[in-house]
């Protein structure tokens, strides 16, 4: 990309050149100090000798800037393409390190999900062990409701991800 910022640099360095360049012989050249009859014609007639001559490098300066104006056109065209393409690369560069820090919660969540299934099944087993000799000193339940717990899974089919709640 450094390389087309110079590239588009010197061209538009040469087109200015060019048309200084252009602007200096179309500049209509003052007869110099003499004021005389004999020297205004001498310099009007060497103006007219070199006018033939003037045009044809009038004409090679126009089609050289219009040439390098193309080439210019051309490399500005390259360089918003490559810039586009930059940033769309910048993007996915930021989707993919937004889906590794996604990727280590999501484990991280599922880590803790299996920690929590585990503690919650040895709390079940534990009230399994208790709630007959609760409900003979209480008369009631001593936990409820295990049928309907749940802990957070994030699993993937490699494009979505998708968060489900596994009945414990």
């Amino acid at each position: 990309m450094d390389q087309i910022h110079s590239e588009i640099v010197s061209l538009k360095s040469h087109i200015q050149v060019l048309q200084q360049e252009r602007a200096a012989l179309t500049i209509i050249n003052e007869i110099s100090g003499d004021n005389t009859p004999s020297a205004m014609i001498e310099a009007y007639r060497r103006q007219a000798r070199e006018n033939a001559q003037l045009s044809v490098e009038l004409k090679g300066i126009d089609d050289a800037i219009a040439a390098l104006t193309n080439q210019l056109h051309h490399k500005q065209a390259q360089l918003t393409r490559w810039q586009v393409e930059s940033k769309e690369l910048t993007i996915h560069q930021q989707l993919e390190e937004a889906k590794k820090v996604a990727q280590v919660h999501a484990e991280r969540i599922n880590e803790l999900a299996a920690e929590l299934t585990s503690e919650i099944r040895q709390l079940k087993s534990s009230a399994d062990y208790l709630s007959p000799l609760y409900w003979q000193v209480y008369y009631k339940p001593f936990i409820t409701g295990f049928k309907t717990i749940s802990v957070p899974y994030v699993r993937s089919d490699g494009e979505v991800w998708t968060i489900v709640n596994r009945i414990v």
